[in-house]
């Protein structure tokens, strides 16, 4: 057994969806700060503009009562001192409301931004086997679109559930004092509607959780088509292709359409108390005040009153709604997070290696992807400095995984990978990128220049240096004759060039980095055979000196290798210079004559 156990057993993306609603939001408050700072005196502020709502059934009562009924005729002062009052409360509500507003797009925007950055570095802790769990356009919509329905929720409904709260207490306490029998009749008409919006709030949640993962499965769909393209009309399958879309479009619509007919029967539920409440006070009131136990203007300020306290119910009913919707964005954005990062870097706590000849070890490697065979079975290899070795086999049989394994894009099963004798687990991502480069089979650009794309790996390099580059490896001539040179914009992906051009840029950019450990996987495999024999010349130039390792499909790659290391089946059967190995007349040697019978035809 390795002395370093795998951190994650690669089962897949987390859904963040054992978290009930609450435990959520604490969760993303605690992964995004910002969304709290300064939360107390954001509350104050609320409560401010809280105060000056509540603060006119109060003046519309004193006004009626001391100022147009008042015993001895219409007082004008109180009426003019009552209004003034109004106003300045007026004024007061109008600069908290503005605040709160300021304080409270300032703080979600910068929580926010926090949880969109953390979740999207996060990804790229995440080994390949666990980002290929998910398609790549839904992993996208947890960034985006996911985080996007938390920002619409704390913008505006965090900030409307606050002032809602508020003054439904307010407002309580305001009836409580002016006439209980009224307020009780008021709460006699809501309880019933709290206990029926907290049955819907888990049926709601539920419904939009499907909702999010129904966007997801739709952005993946849609993504995928639009970068396949090219594939899709050369096959003609454009209405097939339609139809899935379609099918994920309509997916989404009905999941959409069944969450938010679930959210108006709570609101429209609202909506009826609401208006059954007002009428009843409206006939109690009325009888209370014939009996002389309540004013005119206590009644008039009560109906207010009931309109404050009604109107945040049937906000707070959407508002929980919207709720419901951001809290299922906020577990698939928490989901990301929550999942074990399984190719993390070990930062400061790891190991930063000196630059110079590198040495590679493999200590009993075994590898298995999920729910899968073992495709690596106990692999013990060395390989010395400065030596060039070229791996081969038949396809599938885990060439490209030893490749992956040793530029850790995912860590072994079982066993160690060793770099200059140190786990690859213990070393700084920092320190193992600058020293070890992968040119994988196929060249991935970026939409930018193809200067800007060349020196991705060393944003540093000159102008000058990229030239320097391209000559040495026989490349200038051909980066001269594109139209507008190393300004030449090779579009998303790469798609203004051809596949084994891209592969020319990558190559030129693995040169570029100057690095002490070149893994090839494949890296030829694109390029036609007279740009072969240049890219060759300038790979014997390139590897010179470094240590090298190189998946080989053209077995001419293995003929230059100073070793050349056979897998078969997961395990290596067969390690020697070329000439032996054929000499030998074992696995290699029946390999290389198929590959040269090949090349005759």
């Amino acid at each position: 057994m390795s002395r370093f156990e795998p951190l994650a057993d690669h089962s897949g993306i987390s859904s963040g969806g054992d978290l009930t609603a609450w435990q959520t939001i604490r969760r993303g408050a605690e992964i995004s700060p910002e969304l709290t700072k300064g939360i107390g005196f954001t509350v104050v502020l609320a409560v401010l503009s809280t105060l000056g709502r509540v603060l006119v059934p109060f003046v519309v009562q004193r006004t009626t009562d001391e100022g147009i009924l008042a015993p001895g005729g219409p007082d004008e002062g109180r009426v003019l001192l009552w209004v003034a009052v109004a106003l300045a409360g007026v004024v007061v509500t109008a600069l908290s409301a503005y605040a709160v507003n300021v304080r409270l797009y300032t703080a979600s925007e910068s929580g926010l931004a926090t949880l969109r950055l953390t979740a999207f570095r996060h990804i790229h802790d995440l080994s390949m086997l666990t980002q290929n769990t998910e398609r790549r356009g839904s992993l996208v919509s947890r960034v985006t679109s996911d985080v996007d329905t938390i920002s619409a929720f704390v913008q505006f409904g965090g900030l409307m559930l606050i002032i809602s709260v508020g003054q439904i207490v307010l407002a309580t306490g305001l009836m409580l004092v002016y006439s209980p029998a009224l307020a009780a009749v008021v709460w006699g008409c809501f309880v019933p509607l709290f206990f029926l919006i907290r049955h819907f709030q888990g049926v709601v949640g539920r419904a939009y959780t499907r909702v999010r993962q129904r966007v997801g499965e739709m952005l993946g769909a849609i993504s995928e088509a639009v970068v396949g393209a090219a594939t899709i009309r050369a096959y003609g399958i454009e209405q097939r292709t339609a139809a899935r879309i379609d099918a994920a479009v309509e997916a989404h619509r009905k999941e959409a359409v069944g969450a938010q007919v679930r959210a108006v029967v709570a609101f429209t539920a609202g909506q009826f108390v609401s208006g059954l409440t007002t009428a009843v006070v409206l006939v109690v009131g009325t009888v209370l005040a014939v009996r002389g136990d309540v004013s005119v203007g206590t009644l008039l300020a009560f109906l207010f009153l009931v309109n404050l306290f009604t109107m945040p119910v049937q906000q707070a009913t959407e508002i929980l709604n919207e709720m419901q919707n951001a809290v299922a964005g906020w577990r698939r954005v928490i989901g990301i997070i929550d999942t074990p990062a399984d190719v993390a870097d070990p930062r400061a706590a790891g190991v930063e290696l000196p630059r110079g000849p590198i040495t590679v070890g493999f200590e009993s490697v075994s590898f298995a992807y999920p729910g899968g065979e073992p495709v690596l079975h106990e692999v013990t290899l060395d390989i010395a400095p400065r030596a060039r070795i070229a791996v081969v086999g038949e396809t599938g049989s885990g060439k490209s995984t030893l490749a992956k394994l040793l530029t850790r894009l995912m860590d072994p099963t079982d066993g160690r990978v060793l770099v200059d004798g140190v786990d690859l687990r213990r070393i700084r991502f920092s320190s193992l990128r600058a020293r070890v480069v992968l040119v994988p089979q196929e060249g991935f650009l970026f939409d930018a220049s193809l200067l800007d794309n060349i020196r991705f790996g060393r944003p540093e390099a000159t102008e000058d240096q990229v030239r320097l580059a391209l000559t040495e490896l026989g490349l200038d001539e051909w980066a001269a004759g594109l139209p507008l040179g190393l300004d030449t914009a090779v579009g998303q992906r790469g798609e203004s060039l051809s596949a084994g051009e891209r592969q020319l840029v990558a190559i030129v950019r693995a040169y570029l980095a100057d690095p002490d450990l070149l893994v090839l996987d494949e890296a030829t495999s694109a390029v036609d055979p007279s740009t072969e024999v240049r890219v060759q010349r300038a790979l014997d130039s390139l590897t010179r000196g470094r240590t090298s390792v190189a998946i080989a499909h053209r077995l001419s790659t293995a003929e230059a290798a100073d070793e050349v290391v056979v897998v078969d089946a997961g395990r290596i059967v067969e390690r020697g210079p070329h000439r032996e190995l054929v000499a030998n007349g074992g696995v290699y040697a029946a390999l290389h004559a198929s590959w040269a019978a090949q090349q005759q035809a």
